[in-house]
């Protein structure tokens, strides 16, 4: 038994699609973001960065999301290509491109008063982020395109699952830009997207979290609030 600790809509999202994509037993447990209980003694105990998600199992816990992904995979050989397998390498260069490049920009798109400076500063910020964003997910696109076994819309993998809800967030955070981002511009990731959203492991977790049916294609915010992306 798996034991996540997560926030609704957080990057906790990631892994537990994952997990109900495996089949595999889990348990939640929430960090209320509405009292930063991410940063109790608690929790901190737990992952001492103060990040979520974190992921506790009989035998260690883990926490940096690109972390749990390979982790979860290598260890039920489910969802990406095994060791050995001639697309590793690939998959591999593409996951921390995702977690390294991709979820570090979408950082600064949610938290620009982070590392923008002065508020004056912030709108300019934004815009240069959002065009890194946009090349980002257009080199994803392509390789999307030519649908790899770890990256198509046939069947799911912790790739295409953590590139979705980063598009999701991306398009929802900051709020004063919710829907900047024309995911149909990017047609081979909005594929993946809607095959995503439609199967019974994400209408699971999208019941559990408040997400609504539509969470990559028409995003809405959860609800129950608790917490913001990331």
């Amino acid at each position: 038994m798996y034991v996540l600790h997560y926030a609704p809509d957080n990057a906790s999202l990631i892994i537990r699609l994952v997990l109900e994509e495996m089949g595999l037993p889990y348990r939640t447990a929430l960090v209320d973001r509405r009292i930063r209980a991410q940063d109790s003694a608690e929790y901190r105990a737990v992952n001492p960065t103060g990040l979520i998600p974190a992921l506790q199992s009989s035998e260690e816990t883990l926490f940096e999301t690109a972390a749990i992904l390979l982790w979860l995979s290598d260890k039920h050989g489910q969802m990406a290509p095994t060791i050995g397998d001639e697309h590793r390498g690939n998959f591999l260069k593409w996951l921390f491109f995702t977690a390294n490049t991709l979820h570090a920009d979408a950082r600064l798109l949610f938290y620009p008063e982070q590392y923008a400076g002065s508020p004056d500063d912030h709108v300019a910020f934004r815009g240069k982020t959002e065009v890194r964003i946009s090349k980002h997910l257009r080199l994803l696109n392509d390789i999307a395109a030519s649908a790899p076994p770890y990256l198509n819309k046939e069947r799911p993998s912790v790739l295409s699952i953590y590139i979705c809800c980063l598009i999701r967030w991306i398009n929802l955070y900051p709020v004063d830009r919710k829907g900047w981002l024309p995911l149909h511009d990017y047609p081979a990731l909005f594929e993946i997207s809607k095959g995503l959203q439609d199967r019974p492991a994400t209408h699971r977790v999208a019941d559990a979290e408040g997400l609504g049916p539509t969470i990559f294609t028409e995003p809405h915010y959860a609800n129950p609030p608790e917490g913001s992306a990331l």
